[in-house]
């Protein structure tokens, strides 16, 4: 098990390597934009990229480009790792691209989480009743709104709740209120950002429940299920015991992969409730050309992506210690 984990995390970072040298050799090879500021902070622009190696070659600028990531100096000359992914240009400007990132991501991971702690009991309970009621008028009804959610595009639903509970109903503020202003767990905050909550919350629920009340039916149909009834057990007692239990051995890790994709945040989303998050900010260095915020995030998103599908594909192994990982 233990060599199976660290083979997997190597290859994980192989594969992370491959990714992000192939975005920064495109990306550099895209033209590079015309700095817009102006006095003081187009000379910081231009010293930046002199420092960077901008008129070097790709594979030059590469090597600065990751000596600058692993930055164990702090300005002060004490030790820490100080991650240098270079100054905005297009926006931000002048401005490192780490301090910004760490200022937006709180924003992201509070929405998403919000959404996940909302979504996961809702998914979990409609899956569960859709499958103790199979073939019945309730399960039509929860899998066809399922298939329904599933099948509309998130943006259309945000829209929707933006139009009825912010502009028709008035209910809710159409803008979020900032992290100055309130705590990012009061309820100042969680009101603020409910509409972008519950829009982010349909596909989770949807997923969850669509996911849930596939493998429970397949579990409620095991013959060893039935053997547990010619034993003495109830039904309730047969469902709790063992067929939720091996129900959740596949939807647990699903779980799990939701909490680590927090951090990823909504592009869509964030963009139309107007959430200072990394999601919009991915949008906007996309618009704007702006090529170190964009690095930045490609490696972040990228980086995210995989390490939620290594816990997903390791957590089987810990929840079901039936499960043999690496085995041949």
């Amino acid at each position: 098990m233990f060599k199976y984990v660290i083979k997997r995390i190597l290859l994980m970072f192989v594969v992370f390597f491959i990714i992000a040298t192939m975005c920064f050799v495109l990306i550099k090879k895209l033209p590079l934009p015309n700095i817009k500021a102006q006095g003081r902070d187009a000379q910081l622009v231009e010293q930046k990229r002199e420092q960077m190696g901008y008129n070097k070659p790709i594979m030059t600028q590469y090597a600065i480009y990751w000596k600058n990531i692993f930055n164990f100096k702090n300005v002060d000359g004490s030790f820490g790792w100080n991650p240098d992914f270079g100054i905005g240009e297009q926006m931000y400007i002048s401005q490192p691209v780490f301090d910004v990132l760490k200022e937006k991501l709180p924003y992201t991971v509070v929405v998403n989480l919000y959404s996940i702690l909302i979504a996961i009991p809702i998914g979990l309970m409609l899956g569960i009743y859709a499958a103790l009621r199979k073939n019945k008028w309730q399960d039509h009804v929860v899998s066809t709104a399922v298939m329904l959610v599933v099948s509309v595009p998130s943006y259309v639903y945000a829209f929707l709740v933006q139009y009825f509970l912010c502009y028709k109903f008035g209910w809710f503020s159409l803008t979020v209120a900032s992290r100055e202003t309130a705590g990012f767990f009061s309820w100042v905050m969680f009101k603020s950002m409910f509409p972008a909550i519950v829009s982010l919350a349909f596909g989770t629920i949807a997923s969850l429940c669509r996911f849930t009340r596939a493998e429970l039916s397949e579990v409620l149909t095991g013959d060893y299920l039935l053997l547990a009834r010619t034993k003495g057990l109830t039904k309730n007692q047969a469902i709790t015991r063992h067929a939720m239990r091996n129900a959740m051995v596949p939807i647990l890790p699903m779980i799990l992969g939701e909490f680590i994709g927090i951090l990823g945040g909504s592009l869509i989303i964030e963009g139309i409730f107007s959430i200072p998050g990394i999601g919009k900010l991915y949008i906007t260095s996309i618009g704007l050309r702006d090529y170190n915020f964009f690095m930045a995030l490609s490696f972040f998103y990228t980086l995210i992506g995989l390490v939620a599908n290594l816990v997903i594909d390791l957590s089987y192994g810990f929840i079901d210690p039936r499960i043999k990982m690496g085995a041949k």
